[in-house]
């Protein structure tokens, strides 16, 4: 290791909203001689000395003490962050942009308090390194991040040129962790207060955030009405109960008393409203658990998750033929999403590429940035 570290050496960084991830690599080959992991790196969500810390602690993990003085080149695809723009106006908006302000600052001095003094230090937004990331780190085609954010882009010389979504929680990231996880507490809400049919999240929602347990008595759902019905304890009504939409189900609503329903809401909206709203993406595999058991109402949510990636992508003006570069955890080899939006990209014509996330992408950057004219630190 010693001798391998003993060269020119590039950073890349993949700093989401759940995680930062950075990978020491060789500036002549690419190969991994590193890698560490810290908290969040979203650039607009973290507060900028929570974001310093996780960044320094990420790259400081991945960068053996007595390698930093052979740093050259470090480049971070944040989320948050605006990218450099595939015009000079954009180029100009971005280069002011508060996410991507955040990001520099934050990693100047991660770098500053390591002691390493690369010649070149970029910030890139995430999906421009997750573009990157994919073999031969093409320079023009779509992107589509599902993670615990969502949105698309059209990127035109490694550079964002066009944007759909990533408007973060409150405005938009549809099809989102996020977005899926906010899906399986309304559910379970409306199942509680009557306006929705009988689900399975009504209690695994409940389980997850910590609520007592007899409060989850007689909220089954579909598949506890089911079981139910199969030994006796629930008639037809509650059967027929168990279509999706038809208001409070008979037999689900005998077995899940009154009081229960609102001391459940009562419980759960300031356990919710105590996190931050972010949190809930952590939710999303409850919903894809609940799906693969057939429950119509984890079914309905991530078809409407699908949905919306797909009129992501189809609102970027796609060509037959084109590449889309496919990241996040919806979206990764046992992703709930996978396999349905893989079928509706395809059926868009479009070349599919899985990438895990943008680490190699920044990596790519970060060796293309020291391969050509020196800019200074601090420049995208």
């Amino acid at each position: 290791m010693s001798n391998e570290l003993n060269q020119d050496l590039v950073v890349g960084l993949d700093a989401g909203g759940t995680r930062t991830r950075a990978v020491l690599a060789s500036a002549a080959t690419g190969g991994t001689l590193g890698e560490a992991a810290a908290g969040p790196g979203n650039a607009l969500t973290v507060p900028l000395p929570q974001l310093t810390d996780h960044l320094a602690e990420a790259i400081g993990r991945s960068v053996p003490e007595r390698a930093r003085g052979r740093v050259v080149a470090v480049v971070g695809g944040f989320a948050g962050a605006a990218g450099a723009g595939g015009s000079a106006d954009f180029a100009d908006f971005a280069d002011r942009d508060p996410g991507r302000l955040n990001a520099l600052a934050a990693l100047t001095e991660a770098l500053r308090r390591l002691g390493i003094a690369a010649r070149t230090v970029g910030v890139s937004s995430d999906i421009e390194a997750a573009f990157a990331s994919a073999p031969g780190a093409p320079a023009d085609g779509l992107a589509l991040v599902a993670g615990t954010g969502a949105g698309a882009t059209r990127i035109v010389g490694r550079r964002c040129a066009t944007t759909v979504d990533g408007d973060g929680w409150l405005l938009g990231d549809e099809g989102s962790g996020f977005w899926i996880g906010r899906g399986a507490v309304r559910a379970a809400l409306r199942m509680a207060d009557g306006r929705g049919g009988p689900t399975t999240l009504a209690r695994a929602v409940g389980l997850a955030l910590g609520l007592p347990p007899d409060l989850l008595e007689g909220a089954e759902g579909v598949a506890g009405a089911e079981r139910a019905a199969e030994v006796g304890e629930v008639g037809e009504a509650g059967k027929a109960g168990g279509a999706v939409g038809v208001g409070r189900p008979e037999g689900v609503a005998a077995r899940w008393s009154g009081a229960r329903r609102e001391a459940y809401r009562m419980r759960l909206l300031p356990t919710v409203m105590a996190q931050p709203p972010v949190a809930l993406a952590r939710l999303a595999p409850l919903v894809a658990e609940a799906a693969r058991d057939k429950d119509p109402v984890a079914e309905a949510i991530l078809r409407e998750a699908v949905d919306h990636l797909a009129a992501a992508v189809r609102a970027l003006g796609p060509r037959p033929g084109e590449r889309i570069v496919v990241t996040g955890g919806l979206l990764g080899p046992d992703g709930p999403l996978t396999s349905p939006l893989t079928r509706r990209l395809e059926d868009m014509g479009l070349t599919v590429d899985r990438v895990a996330d943008g680490c190699r992408g920044a990596v790519a950057l970060a060796r293309l940035g020291h391969a050509g004219p020196r800019h200074p630190a601090g420049t995208a």
